[in-house]
């Protein structure tokens, strides 16, 4: 089926051939229609999948069928994800895909200077992609407006109540017209997710193209068993002899990702961190750096690197494994995206052989171990607490981080900006 069977007016059709595109993905194939005649969904698909350009351009067909007023123009419809770098990515798609169009459209995120924000709203666009926080710090100064929205879309919602933003989020919501169209995009069904889809969406079509919580068919998963101090000497073997080119690698904690990349650049192997320490800026030119090859390996933590688009990315390796099991599927879902293969690395210290089993059970299968001359662990190393402020995996770990969260929003004032900022890192 092409982009124009699914009901695409031709502007799009164009700008989508123009991208290179002949062909829908199956979350567009059936997201699409469905966005097209106006109803609600709660949709799931594996990262990589193409499911922001699956909302992205029936969404500018909606808002294409109303003329735009061409002096002061409400915001009509409002994207909300969890990072900086989902957003952006956004509103790069919502830009290309609408080029052909009238619709404005902007991007507000924290971390960088409100005013230029402030200004661009004030001259009126139709589509807002925001991060919570920084959407509230706008509220709050009312410099936006958000009683004309047609159109409401939940991104990477299951990231955004890991992170503690559903006080923010149902903040939000009560600012909305009652009568809107809803898209709830995630990329696992949590019963979590589902409790929110309840109270958000109207009659909702489920779209599931990929099996619950399972992770792309097209990544090869492979661990290796090593001792926690000899891990970095691992990687930095990986990556030389194999001759890897562009390594995405995971961290537990900002510290770990700093601390990493300066070792493997001591390994002569070049390498920056990503988290949300670092200014915008900052990550912004890691990500560019990394993207265009002048670096070959970029340390990140979860939350950083929710969003990040690369494309062929080729490697993803687990220098520390999640305390959630679903967070392994968030992280290697950055390879084997639209068709390709890719490779997923795990190195595993004795501490991690619960987060291991948490994974696999997870994935509903044994991950397949490697060995390498040199590096097998040592038996007389007893496991020890994974010092994070955490336990183990699983249920108990997730259970926890749910009651901090719920701890912490109970604490948290609606108005903390810096509060909130932090946890859009």
């Amino acid at each position: 089926m092409s982009f124009s069977e699914l009901g695409l007016m031709t502007e799009l059709c164009q700008t989508v051939s123009a991208q290179g595109y002949s062909k829908p993905t199956p979350i567009q194939s059936k997201a699409i229609p469905i966005v097209l005649q106006g109803n609600d969904i709660l949709a799931s698909a594996q990262t990589g999948t193409g499911k922001t350009a699956g909302f992205t351009l029936p969404l500018l067909q909606r808002l294409s069928a109303k003329t735009p007023i061409q002096s002061k123009r409400p915001v009509r419809a409002l994207v909300l994800t969890p990072t900086r770098e989902l957003a952006a990515q956004i509103g790069e798609s919502v830009t290309t895909y609408g080029q052909n169009l009238t619709l404005r459209s902007a991007v507000i995120f924290g971390g960088v200077k409100i005013n230029p924000q402030i200004a661009t709203l004030r001259r009126g666009i139709d589509i807002l992609v925001a991060t919570p926080g920084r959407l509230l710090d706008h509220v709050g100064q009312k410099t936006v407006d958000l009683s004309q929205v047609e159109i409401l879309v939940l991104d990477e919602a299951d990231r955004m109540l890991d992170m503690g933003f559903i006080h923010d989020i149902r903040k939000i919501m009560a600012m909305l017209p009652k009568k809107r169209q809803n898209l709830l995009f995630s990329a696992t069904f949590s019963d979590e997710i589902k409790k929110l889809a309840d109270g958000l969406l109207n009659s909702p079509t489920f779209i599931e193209v990929a099996r619950r919580n399972t992770t792309a068919e097209a990544v090869e998963h492979t661990v290796y068993h090593v001792d926690k101090k000899r891990k970095r000497e691992l990687l930095s073997f990986l990556i030389g002899s194999s001759n890897w080119q562009q390594v995405l690698v995971f961290t537990r904690t900002k510290h770990g990702a700093n601390r990493l990349a300066r070792q493997l650049e001591q390994d002569g192997i070049s390498a920056t961190a990503i988290h949300g320490n670092k200014s915008q800026g900052a990550r912004t030119k890691a990500l560019v750096d990394f993207k265009k090859g002048s670096v070959q390996v970029l340390v990140a933590t979860d939350i950083a690197a929710r969003g990040l688009d690369i494309d062929n990315l080729p490697h993803v390796v687990n220098f520390e494994l999640p305390n959630v099991p679903e967070d392994y599927v968030h992280r290697i879902g950055r390879t084997g995206r639209a068709g390709n293969k890719g490779i997923a690395i795990s190195l595993v210290c004795i501490d991690e052989n619960k987060l291991l089993r948490d994974i696999e059970k997870l994935l509903k299968r044994k991950i397949t171990a490697a060995k390498v001359d040199g590096f097998h662990p040592d038996p007389s190393i007893a496991a020890e607490p994974i010092k994070n402020g955490r336990n183990y995996g699983g249920t108990a770990a997730k259970n926890k981080r749910r009651n901090t969260t719920r701890a912490h929003t109970k604490r948290s004032q609606p108005n903390n900006n810096q509060q909130r900022r932090r946890a859009e890192c």
